[in-house]
């Protein structure tokens, strides 16, 4: 397989946005997610549309060892592009959340993340060449009432990748962080946000995000934040007292 992308959360979303413009541009891949219904039929469009090989893997990646496993069954498949996008939310207070849900949030926006960037890095050094895309959030950037765990998570994936971008920086690989505003996916009806403050002030289209996202990787950019707005307010926030951006940021999150 050449130039070869390994994509989870590939069924929906951003995932799949970023599946048919790496394959668009003749790039094989590797899409992960729990859907295989809905990774064979994108694989059969893209093969059909694009002739690019396309492996599916369906799997939760919310599993213990689910990182390792993976890597495991891809071993003899040079990963050139990881993009890590699997991951979810939540709303409501931590304390009445499930457990169960809350670990699982953390095994997979963080540990899952984590395994893979580990066991792909060493090979793109090796090669001297590769890329690594952690989709964060622009929660990244501030606490979260109402959602503490996932902006939590956000701002562990932001700053990982920050730091993992600048120890590579001279070895050929890149590493970037998306960091979308609200997007156009799954995740609002996921995480149960219906009526939440924050969906209405628009959300951004996924095709468009997802398109932002892969040129930015493509440049090397570390920090890869899309639309004026969200980079205003990403400036802005680094210059407002914690305690008002996280007193902003319940607002945006109460259900009204």
């Amino acid at each position: 397989m050449a130039d070869l992308a390994l994509i989870t959360g590939a069924s929906s979303g951003l995932g799949e946005e970023f599946a048919r413009i790496h394959a668009a541009r003749g790039g094989d891949l590797v899409l992960v997610a729990r859907r295989e219904e809905r990774l064979k039929a994108l694989q059969d469009r893209l093969h059909l549309e694009h002739g690019v090989e396309v492996m599916v893997l369906a799997r939760d990646l919310s599993v213990p060892g689910a990182a390792r496993s993976l890597l495991e069954e891809l071993k003899d498949f040079p990963v050139e592009m990881l993009i890590n996008n699997a991951g979810f939310g939540g709303h409501g207070f931590f304390a009445e959340q499930e457990w169960e849900t809350v670990r699982d949030m953390i095994r997979l926006n963080i540990e899952t993340l984590t395994g893979l960037s580990h066991g792909v890095l060493p090979g793109m050094i090796k090669r001297g060449s590769g890329s690594i895309m952690n989709v964060a959030s622009l929660a990244g950037f501030l606490p979260g009432p109402l959602q503490a765990v996932y902006y939590a998570t956000k701002a562990y994936v932001l700053s990982f990748s920050e730091a993992l971008a600048n120890e590579v920086r001279d070895q050929g690989v890149i590493v970037s962080a998306l960091c979308p505003g609200a997007t156009e996916t799954e995740f609002f009806d996921r995480a149960g946000m219906d009526g939440v403050v924050v969906r209405k002030f628009g959300v951004a289209s996924c095709r468009k995000v997802a398109d932002f996202g892969y040129r930015s990787l493509l440049k090397g950019k570390t920090v890869a934040v899309p639309g004026f707005a969200n980079r205003f307010m990403m400036h802005s926030l680094r210059l407002t007292p914690r305690w008002l951006a996280t007193r902003a940021s319940r607002a945006v999150m109460e259900k009204k």
